[in-house]
């Protein structure tokens, strides 16, 4: 790894600093009502295959800090200190997902799917979510902390559900596993549901089984196209020019 890439790493890894700590102040007890009204723009990134500079995507405070909680709900080494709900790391996990599935939907599927289709797989999103950090309450109580309206979470799986779908379709098949494959993965141990009958688990077994999978498969395309996604983190007073910093519960 050269200087030059070091440097920017570090740069990068202040910035996340920077960005966790402005994320729990957004969120915190005294500006919940102003953040419940108005989000800002906290990250902005381009991608070539997103119409490069001349079309760059913005992240919102709301939505990563929703994410950044998601993200420490489901890290078993992770124990809240101090009314921090999530660190640097949940911050970085949080803001590289989203990046990766907002480029990944914008890919062209073939066959496109229904909207029948986007639907029921934004169902099994929402409930792999869920599932992921202990159940529904547990993920409504984190939108409710973070001020995130049902339209925002309902984009939020959507998108989850176009990128598992391109996934699905133009990368590997990872969405409908077999139930030899399922009973391979229950058979080797390591899964939660070890101590339990297979014919009991195999439902939360898949979503589960199948949300690894996506996870990894979003991981693995954020890291080998890390060189041509360009992110800047931003202020309110860094935005660039003309950047739509702000927006209400209903823009998009």
């Amino acid at each position: 790894m050269g200087k030059a890439t070091v440097s920017t790493r570090r740069t990068l890894n202040y910035a996340l600093g920077a960005l966790c700590w402005l994320l729990g102040f957004f969120t915190s007890a005294s500006t919940r009502a102003e953040a419940l009204a108005v989000d800002r723009a906290v990250a902005s990134f381009t991608a070539p295959e997103m119409g490069g500079v001349a079309w760059p995507r913005f992240v919102w405070q709301r939505e990563l800090a929703f994410l950044a909680r998601l993200e420490a709900l489901a890290d078993t080494a992770f124990a809240p200190e101090g009314g921090k709900p999530y660190l640097e790391r949940h911050v970085r996990a949080a803001l590289e997902r989203v990046i990766a599935e907002t480029v990944l939907a914008s890919f062209d599927i073939d066959p496109n799917p229904t909207s029948e289709e986007l639907k029921q797989r934004a169902m099994g999103a929402r409930l792999i979510a869920a599932e992921r950090i202990g159940g529904m309450t547990a993920l409504t109580a984190s939108a409710v902390q973070e001020g995130m309206a049902d339209g925002e979470l309902w984009r939020i799986f959507q998108r989850q559900a176009r990128a598992s779908l391109y996934l699905d379709r133009m990368v590997a098949p990872m969405l409908e596993p077999s139930e030899a494959e399922l009973r391979t993965v229950y058979q080797a141990g390591g899964t939660p549901f070890s101590d339990q009958p297979f014919e009991q688990i195999e439902p939360v077994m898949r979503r589960w089984y199948v949300g690894r999978r996506l996870a990894g498969a979003v991981s693995a395309f954020y890291e080998s196209a890390r060189g041509r996604i360009h992110v800047k983190l931003l202020s309110s007073e860094g935005a660039p020019a003309g950047a739509p910093v702000q927006r209400g519960l209903g823009a998009p």
